[in-house]
Order: structure tokens, then sequence, then C-alpha cells
């Protein structure tokens, strides 16, 4: 197994309807995660993913578990390769199925917990109340000024830094709103994202605290992987409150490039995103072009990347 690599885990929007559904067909370890993740939901996820509709998915406490599961199918058509990764970080739900791979949580305790969490989430605006939005083609310093404008109208705050030139707002809708105009005037752009609320800001305070009673009874093991805190942007040490950073992160911003940046810093050359989409993919490429970086989400990719990386002489 090489230490060079590291799995990268996407998060919510990056969901689509059928994914995951030719590892489900065609590896009986990939159906056991579905199977299993669904009694442990007590809802219709395999129904909701394979045939439902977008309209249905798009809801936040269908999409989360949903994503979190085709990604641990992912993961574990990988593992059956013969190939891990000793660095893990997610994006926002994409920790969880971090937690999970690491040994930080079990299975069925990260799948209840992402149940929890989603619909904590989904609840804990009133709807019309928040929003999000992409800012693109500013430096840090444009973005702080952006945000001291546009915070005249409401709360605004950063939700994730992905990678350079690019950046997510959260908060109130008037503040969003207004956050495109400057972002025009600044030489950026600013595009609005179809959420179903502004996560990842303050708002959720009390949502975040809420959910900390699905969180403080839950068993937290030592982990087993090098597992990056969105919080922190660096993994998560024997000091940290696992649990208390969990609380905070539904309501602060996701420091995604400085995870990456950190495990470039320890000789990661190999980035593999498991699960629905490409976003991570992108992201790592705009914050180092000359990294590998791979992304499996079906059958054809779990094939091809399997290929390319043994090609590269991998230790695996």
């Amino acid at each position: 197994m090489s230490k060079k690599i590291a799995f990268l885990f996407p998060g919510q929007g990056s969901q689509y309807i059928n994914m995951g559904k030719s590892l489900y067909e065609n590896i009986n370890e990939c159906k056991e995660i579905f199977d299993k993740g669904e009694e442990i939901l007590e809802m219709p996820i395999k129904d909701i993913i394979f045939g439902g509709s977008e309209e249905t998915l798009k809801s936040t406490k269908y999409n989360q578990p949903a994503i979190l599961l085709t990604s641990l199918a992912c993961q574990k058509a990988l593992e059956l390769e013969g190939i891990e990764a000793n660095y893990v970080a997610g994006l926002s739900l994409g920790e969880y199925s971090g937690l999970i791979y690491s040994g930080i949580v079990s299975f069925e305790d990260g799948v209840k917990l992402v149940k929890s969490r989603a619909t904590i989430m989904d609840e804990g605006i009133e709807e019309g109340v928040g929003s999000m939005a992409a800012v693109m083609k500013l430096s840090k310093e444009k973005v702080d000024t952006l945000l001291e404008e546009a915070s005249k109208f409401g709360v605004v705050e950063v939700a994730n830094y992905n990678c350079p030139g690019q950046v997510v707002i959260t908060g109130e809708v008037d503040a969003i709103r207004e956050s495109i105009s400057i972002a025009k005037s600044l030489g950026g752009l600013c595009i609005p994202l179809k959420v179903s609320g502004p996560f990842h800001s303050s708002l959720y305070e009390k949502a975040s605290f809420k959910y900390y009673e699905s969180i403080k009874y839950i068993e937290i093991n030592e982990p087993k992987k090098v597992m990056y805190s969105n919080v922190l942007g660096k993994p998560y040490s024997k000091q940290d409150d696992i649990r208390d950073l969990l609380r905070k992160q539904i309501m602060s911003p996701v420091l995604f490039e400085d995870s990456i940046n950190h495990m470039l810093d320890q000789g990661i050359d190999t980035f593999i995103e498991l699960g629905p989409g490409k976003t991570l993919s992108g992201f790592v490429k705009k914050i180092d072009k000359k990294a590998n970086v791979y992304n499996i989400e079906d059958l054809d990719t779990l094939k091809s990347t399997v290929e390319k990386i043994r090609s590269k002489g991998e230790t695996l």
C-alpha cells in the first residue's frame, strides 16, 4: 500500500439518480453496504437512489445518506482491488465517509449520525431564510471586501475554502443576493447555488447544539488513518474533542484547501475521489496541477483508475 495515496469523499450536491448502481449490481460487498445502510436508516434509500426522482434526491434528508452509502461502496470496491490510503479527507458531509473509513466511528454509528445530521440541517432553518453562492476569480483579500460590503444586508460568511480562486459563501438571502453585484464590481463572479439552506453558517448554531445530542453518546475510536478535520484544515489529534468539532462543522467553514495543502506537504501525490462526481478532483487540480487525481463513482471508473494506478507502478 502506497503511503502517497489520499482518499477524498465528496459532499452534498454531488448526487444523481442511479449513482453507484453498477457497483450495487456487480459487487456483493457493495450491495451489502446499501442493504445494511437501508436497514439502519429505516427509509427506502435504494428506491430513492436507484430510479427515484431527482427532486426527492435533492432533499437534504435523503441525499446526505445516499451520498454516504455510494461513497463507501466506491471505497469498498477499491479496497477489494487491494488499494487503500493512509490519508483521508472529505468535504462537509464527506467527512463522515472518512470517519467511517478511518475507524473513528463504526459504519452503523456513522450512518445514524448522517441521518440525524441531515434531518437537523433540513429542518434547522426556515425555508427561504438563507442561501449559498460560489464566488470565483477573487483573491482572499477581495473576498474579505465582498463580505464586508455584503454584511450590510445581513449575515454572510465563507462556507467553503475550496481552492485558489473559489470559495463558497453562505448566509441570509438578501446578503447573498447583494454579493452577486459586489463580486462583479470586484472583477469576480458570484453564482447562486441550488441549496435548501445557509449551510456552514452561524445561522446553524442552534441546530449544531441539537445535533450534538446525537453525537455525545457515540463511541469515538482511535483513528486507523490520518483523518482530516474540516474545521481545523489538518488531521485530528489525540487532544481534539472530535464530538465538538463535528458539532462546529455544521456552522463553520470547511477548510478543504488547507487540508489538501497539508497533505501535499506530507508528500501525498495521488488523490482518489470516492463517490459521485468529480468536484473534489477539480479542486485538487487547481491547488496542485502536478498531483495525480482520479475519481471512482461506478464500475467503469473503478476499472480505469485501478489500471492507471498500477501502470504508474504504485506499491499496493
